[in-house]
């Protein structure tokens, strides 16, 4: 697949981080960053470095955090200001700091958003297009640029918004992405614009649209045909407003649908697993009829649909979900295909395909454990022990609790203090431990930690760097079954862990103490 044939560039991170409610952490878009990577895309929109300190943080934090297979980091950030020159601008300078080797910069290629928002004139806007343009590639970086709003302003004055394109490119930019950005296009007018753009300029053409008309990835693929080869989105559809392009979707189309190979077939079997472990790190419940990879993509009714499914599941599938990792379902109850054990068997090391009855438990154990609301999309770690439990792998071997128990006081200043105890029972010995922290949770896994750290030292480097509590039941308010996701890093890799229980700090146990016995695993595979 020749990558820069044609370009998937996702900008979750950026664009879909906008969305209301949706606040990411750096470590947050680092763990995002590496799915997405696993999906195949071509480009990951990191953030706006300088505007944005989490986003420099992330950016420095990416040299050494990021080792990224197929996708290449891109800096998001503006043209130069107004009369000023690009090499002195903080925030332009910002982008080559950012060491990003991509750079895709915003312009205005809106005559009015020129007039009234930037406050200068026409001239000088595509004299900040061309000279910012002309100064990062002095700086030996690739970029691409962002016609914001720009079927608003071609249909508004097509010459002004057509000469934006025409600039961008003659100054070197490998990729002028035109902006749905008010989200109002529709198909056939896509279409006939970004045709007629394509004759009248020598540029390569990409598509960025927004989803407030429900139109976003048939805009995109409406572009596509027009002849764009560079094609922008969110996980998800994540985004202000109505959100972008699900990229998902227009990946799944394009590649199935259209014939086009846009990431790698392996990575695309991926693709479900992705939007979910995506969705349980931005804490954004998943839209369960979400196209192609929703719970309920390709899930069947009793009566005429289930009765025909069960002859051929094409007669009511335009497609076979494996082929993006999903899995048919009927709706009596919450199934896990064998298939989809297996395939994550495989990636975890583990040849299942002559192992049914083992497949056949695991399968049975996932579907009743996601039925009391555990997810194991976004918790490989839980499922792996899960897995190791079934085919015999007694992991007692490192250690088993004896019991735990969390207590919080407030002091007569006001502080609040926790404390924590456990018991465990390692090797030979029997172990009474006490931790203190900042709250329970933080308390046991130190008691945890420490207790076993007696025996196994190379407990020491695991630190707890993500915790997660989403509540499952609302309507039961404070009784309500909450479901704990950890993640967990020795320093080499991270993992990530789940609980479910109706106590929050129970779930939490649950969650830490997989994630202890999966450190001890690494270090000690069996």
């Amino acid at each position: 697949m020749d990558v820069n044939a044609f370009h998937v560039y996702d900008t979750t991170l950026r664009d879909g981080a906008q969305q209301e409610g949706l606040n990411l952490s750096v470590a947050d878009k680092i763990t995002i960053a590496k799915h997405l990577d696993n999906l195949g895309v071509g480009f990951i929109e990191g953030g706006f470095p300088g505007a944005n300190p989490r986003d420099t943080e992330f950016f420095r934090l990416a040299q050494t955090e990021l080792d990224l297979k197929y996708a290449t980091l891109a800096a998001f950030g503006s043209t130069r200001r107004p009369n000023s020159k690009a090499a002195d601008d903080q925030l332009v300078r910002a982008l080559v700091d950012s060491q990003a080797s991509v750079v895709t910069l915003v312009a205005k290629s809106f005559d009015r958003h020129v007039e009234l928002a930037l406050k200068t004139t026409l001239e000088e806007n595509l004299l900040m297009i061309k000279e910012t343009i002309e100064y990062l590639k002095s700086e030996g970086r690739r970029v691409f640029l962002d016609a914001e709003h720009f079927f608003d302003g071609y249909i508004s004055n097509p010459d002004y918004a057509l000469e934006v394109v025409r600039t961008s490119a003659a100054a070197g930019a490998e990729v002028v992405a035109l902006c749905d950005t008010n989200g109002g296009m529709l198909p056939d007018q896509m279409g006939e614009i970004v045709n007629k753009i394509l004759q009248d300029s020598n540029a390569r053409l990409g598509i960025h649209c927004h989803d407030d008309t429900n139109c976003a990835v048939a805009n995109t693929l409406s572009a596509v045909d027009a002849g764009v080869t560079h094609v922008q989105g969110t996980a998800n559809g994540y985004g202000e407003r109505s959100g972008n392009a699900n990229l998902f979707s227009v990946v799944a189309n394009l590649q199935l649908k259209k014939g086009m190979q846009v990431v790698p077939a392996e990575a695309l079997r991926d693709m479900t697993r992705i939007s979910h472990a995506v969705s349980e790190i931005t804490n954004v419940t998943p839209n369960q009829h979400q196209a192609y990879v929703g719970l309920s993509a390709f899930a069947h009714k009793a009566g005429l649909h289930a009765s025909a499914v069960k002859i051929d599941p094409m007669l009511y599938q335009h497609i076979d979900p494996q082929q993006v990792g999903n899995d048919m379902r009927t709706l009596v109850s919450d199934m896990a295909g064998r298939a989809s054990i297996e395939l994550k068997g495989r990636e975890l090391g583990i040849d299942l395909s002559e192992q049914k009855d083992v497949v056949g438990r695991v399968v049975k154990k996932v579907k009743e454990l996601e039925n009391r609301g555990y997810t194991f999309e976004a918790a490989d770690a839980s499922f792996e022990l899960l897995l190791r439990n079934e085919l015999g792998k007694n992991d007692e071997r490192f250690f088993t609790v004896e019991s735990w128990r969390a207590i919080v006081e407030q002091l007569p200043n006001g502080e609040v203090i926790s404390e924590a105890t456990v018991k465990v029972k390692a090797g030979e010995e029997r172990i009474v431990e006490v931790g203190e922290g900042n709250g329970p949770v933080n308390a046991l896994d130190k008691a945890l930690r420490s207790a076993l750290g007696k025996i196994y030292p190379e407990l020491e480097k695991l630190e707890l760097i993500d915790y997660k509590v989403r509540i499952l039941d609302g309507d039961k308010g404070t009784g309500a079954v909450t479901r704990v996701l950890i993640e967990t890093t020795d320093g080499e890799t991270e993992w990530d862990t789940v609980g479910v229980h109706e106590n929050v700090i129970a779930a939490s146990w649950n969650a830490i103490s997989d994630a202890v016995l999966y450190g001890l695993l690494r270090k000690n595979p069996s």
